[in-house]
């Protein structure tokens, strides 16, 4: 009886060890996410939009296609920010955020970073530039400095990356409409400090900007500076905050892409 006890025992203890381990767990996200370009690609540019209305947001749409046209082997994704909808009649479910830069928290980072892993597994072998525009840069700033590892290279347009002086500006240009009430965003130019040092990066700014002025975007550069991080720092000239779809945005983008080393 006791060897068949002995046997009992080293059977389970063979079953134990030979146990299939459970299958990772895929990311999930409920943001509206369009998707373009090839299944296979390499380069992977995600588009977060900026803090207005309702609209179609072709903007977004078109500068995706753009990337897929002038970036050999890429794909690229437009996420719909939590709480957001558009004239397609889609919407991204969540909290949009208080606006007058109340935006760009903790939880709109979450949901917006679900949202980049998910198009992540979906191109396991890309390397993922994030684009911002306005509001959206602000947010991709944040993104990229409380979520190392999730971009390999950060493009901003048009960004209020200095909050605090970017709210104290819109106060002063367009009246309190509500611009000096507490918020709980994250100011990008406090969490550059957890930007990745080999994390590379382009800013641009319209020299005409008189939404989010030229010294907001030089502060962030000077702080990623600090940081040593490689970063392409352009003023448009004769250009407003309009930028998306700027020749030289695409273009920023494009030798970003190239910067990059593959991954294998």
């Amino acid at each position: 009886m006791r060897f068949s006890f002995a046997l009992a025992a080293l059977l389970l203890a063979g079953c134990a060890q030979t146990a299939v381990s459970p299958a990772p767990v895929a990311p999930a996200s409920d943001l509206h996410t369009d998707y373009f370009g090839a299944r296979n690609a390499r380069t992977l540019v995600i588009v977060l939009h900026g803090d207005d209305g309702p609209r179609i947001r072709d903007d977004e749409r078109m500068f995706a296609q753009s990337v897929t046209a002038a970036i050999p082997n890429s794909a690229a994704a437009t996420v719909l920010r939590p709480g957001y909808d558009d004239a397609r009649g889609n919407r991204s479910p969540g909290d949009r955020g208080a606006g007058f830069g109340g935006d760009y928290g903790q939880v709109q980072i979450d949901k917006v970073a679900a949202a980049i892993a998910v198009a992540r597994s979906r191109y396991r072998n890309a390397r993922l530039i994030l684009v911002g525009d306005g509001g959206g840069a602000a947010l991709a700033a944040n993104i990229a400095a409380t979520k190392p590892g999730l971009v390999d290279g950060l493009v901003l347009a048009g960004c209020p990356c200095a909050l605090a002086d970017w709210r104290k500006h819109m106060v002063k240009t367009y009246g309190d409409l509500g611009w000096s009430k507490p918020v709980t965003s994250f100011d990008p130019l406090q969490t550059a400090g957890g930007i990745d040092p080999s994390l590379r990066a382009a800013v641009l700014v319209g020299a005409d900007d008189g939404y989010t002025p030229v010294a907001l975007s030089r502060s962030y550069v000077e702080a990623l500076a600090l940081r040593g991080v490689a970063t392409d720092y352009r003023i448009v000239p004769a250009t407003g905050h309009g930028l998306l779809n700027n020749a030289e945005l695409l273009a920023a983008t494009q030798r970003l892409a190239a910067s990059l080393p593959r991954k294998n």
